[in-house]
């Protein structure tokens, strides 16, 4: 699968002051598959190095850390010539084998014409003991695939060319605003890792039968990432973090106005109702990508990370599909889109991961006394605040009151409604799934 982070690589490669790169992203979001396609197709030769599945390799790096040495017992091991101008060379699973991520500073200083990139566990990467190669890498980071490419993915090449060849004003004909609400709720079930996403492809000609594989393959997914968290964690601290990932789902599905609400932590862990005794867990999860952080502000002004408090924020799963697994909720529930109040979360996390597929750094919302705004976003040095409907009614009393108060420009809402601008009232509404094009 073609990937949107494509583009990136390539841009990447054709870089004059081009550094090694990391890729930072998720287990299981197609990191090892991207750079080995983007290194058998745009260079002369790929060279990929596990240093999880062989051993032998982080050897390499136990003496000294001169590119060209280790450059010249790299290609003994693989039994090729590595063309320093033409190749590709592929670290994966670099937290395995701490020295070869601090070689990169050396490759990066003594042996700038070679192309490196890496890939490896966030956690593992980040514990490492060894020195990190600050200021002579690169990252770029990978999420789950959007909904755009979900569409691509799974064949539906009609909705996809739609997306990318319309402009962000232009109108969608309601016959095709209906059957990509229907391939949302799809995408709800699915969410956007590859695997799932494949899976999906081989059996969507009988739409039960395909949603039924996605599930199996989900639920051994989260085994996947518990025994993850058990590795890099210890066996006490992945107790608490799997019961804090377990009940993300759980803390958001108690707010009865459907929308997510702030983190309470009473409840997770007997005894442990307080953040400093969860921040740890919550750290850990943030930063292995499991879940994403909306930081909630009391402020519209800009910059919103002056307003933040440590302890107030959102949390979203990474993925609709994993959430919904997580949940424990039958795909045909989301299908019929008869879930309750738990609709405006699945709708809020899609529009959060979104976001960041977008390129967006940090989110925020707003809070203050009852009115809550869903997210607040910087685009060219206004604040716009921004609502998130699962359903077709859309009434927004507090995004009236944010734009009140701050005098917004103009109020986005994001529901399951077509497109429609209010210019007279600075409303503009759009379909949920257009999330990442704003």
């Amino acid at each position: 699968m073609k990937r949107d982070i494509w583009s990136k690589l390539i841009e990447w490669k054709n870089k004059k002051d081009r550094k090694p790169l990391i890729l930072k992203g998720a287990r299981q979001v197609g990191k090892t598959y991207i750079l080995q396609a983007f290194g058998k197709e745009c260079f002369s030769q790929a060279h990929y190095l596990n240093f999880e599945k062989y051993k032998q390799v982080a050897k390499i790096f136990e003496g000294d850390l001169i590119p060209q040495n280790i450059l010249r017992d790299l290609s003994f091991y693989l039994d090729a010539s590595i063309d320093k101008e033409k190749d590709l060379v592929i670290f994966d699973e670099i937290q395995n084998a701490p020295r070869a991520l601090t070689s990169l500073k050396y490759f990066q200083e003594e042996l700038p014409e070679l192309a490196i990139c890496a890939a490896g566990s966030l956690l593992g990467i980040q514990l490492s003991d060894e020195s990190f190669p600050v200021g002579k890498v690169e990252f770029l980071n990978m999420f789950p695939m959007s909904f755009e490419e979900f569409l691509a993915g799974t064949g539906d090449r009609k909705s996809f060319e739609f997306l990318q060849g319309r402009k962000k004003i232009d109108a969608i004909p309601d016959i095709v605003h209906s059957h990509l609400w229907e391939q949302l709720k799809i995408y709800f079930v699915t969410g956007g890792l590859p695997e799932i996403v494949k899976t999906f492809g081989e059996y969507k000609d009988d739409l039960f039968i395909a949603l039924q594989k996605v599930r199996e393959k989900q639920d051994n997914l989260l085994s996947t990432y518990i025994a993850d968290i058990a590795k890099h964690s210890g066996k006490q601290n992945a107790m608490h973090i799997e019961r804090l990932w377990r009940n993300i789902p759980a803390r958001l599905a108690r707010e009865q106005d459907g929308s997510a609400g702030k983190f309470k932590f009473k409840g997770i862990i007997p005894g442990v109702r307080r953040y400093s005794r969860l921040s740890g867990s919550i750290d850990w999860l943030v930063s292995s990508g499991l879940i994403i952080k909306a930081h909630i502000v009391n402020s519209g002004q800009l910059p919103f990370s002056a307003h933040i408090a440590e302890n107030s924020f959102k949390l979203y799963v990474f993925d609709t599909g994993l959430l919904g697994a997580l949940s424990d909720l039958p795909p045909k529930s989301i299908m019929e889109y008869d879930y309750g109040t738990y609709k405006g979360y699945f709708a809020e996390n899609f529009a959060a991961q979104e976001f960041l597929f977008s390129g967006v750094k940090e989110l925020y919302c707003w809070k203050k006394g009852s009115a809550e705004v869903e997210f607040l976003r910087e685009i060219n040095g206004d604040v716009l605040p921004i609502e998130i409907k699962s359903g077709w009614v859309t009434q927004a009393k507090s995004l009236k009151v944010f734009a009140q108060r701050y005098n917004s420009k103009y109020r986005t809402i994001f529901s399951a409604n077509n497109l429609f601008i209010d210019s007279v009232n600075k409303v503009r509404s759009y379909p949920l799934y257009l999330a990442s094009y704003f």
